[in-house]
């Protein structure tokens, strides 16, 4: 997978789908039954709802103990820090599948609350899929990190901001609102890191 200094939006197929993962989502169990049978029906009810979607990009980076700098920025996290160190580049990157799930999921709010729980759980295990699924098409040809999103320790929420000047994550369907939190909901960015500076 070739990622390029600039904005390039991929799309990919739909990742396996774990069961197991979306009941723990869910804080359910399997149970041979009406758990089990509510749970195929929305997986059939949200795979048509479904785009895979990622807009990324590759930075030339400089760690130090007190964050992470390109060319015109710095991220002061010592965690993001410590998770990049030794990788002269990165690959920022924002992902989707999409707003119409987060329509569905309202309507069945209001009408169907057990099918609601266990659609957002399918939302959250398919962007992780999707996550997952880019992930592993970089270590395919570079040697990464694991991801590490703005939010989680002492990475500021509100580098929010710059992702989505950096990116431009409009481009897939993607918007940020005042607390935050990003619009479709099941969406995540992160950054992964690349312990070589061949292009990839």
């Amino acid at each position: 997978m070739q990622i390029s200094m600039q904005n390039q939006v991929l799309t990919f197929d739909a990742p396996p789908v774990d069961r197991r993962e979306i009941l723990r989502y869910a804080r359910a169990r399997a149970d041979g039954g009406a758990v089990d049978a509510l749970l195929t029906a929305c997986l059939e009810e949200a795979a048509p709802l479904l785009t895979y979607r990622v807009v990324c990009r590759r930075l030339d980076i400089t760690v130090t103990p007190a964050g992470v700098g390109t060319a015109a920025l710095f991220f002061a996290s010592r965690q993001l820090a410590e998770r990049l160190t030794d990788c002269p580049q990165a690959v920022l990157f924002a992902a989707t599948v999409g707003l119409p799930l987060d329509r569905l999921i309202a309507r069945y709010q209001r009408t169907d609350p057990p099918r609601a729980l266990l659609l957002n759980a399918v939302g959250a295990e398919r962007v992780e899929a999707l996550c997952d699924a880019f992930c592993a098409a970089l270590a395919a040809d570079a040697a990464c990190t694991q991801r590490f999103s703005p939010g989680y320790g002492d990475l500021p929420l509100e580098t929010q901001q710059t992702v989505f000047q950096l990116l431009d994550c409009k481009r897939i369907g993607l918007a940020l609102q005042d607390s935050m939190l990003m619009t479709p909901s099941k969406s995540v960015t992160a950054f992964v890191g690349l312990k070589t500076g061949d292009t990839i």
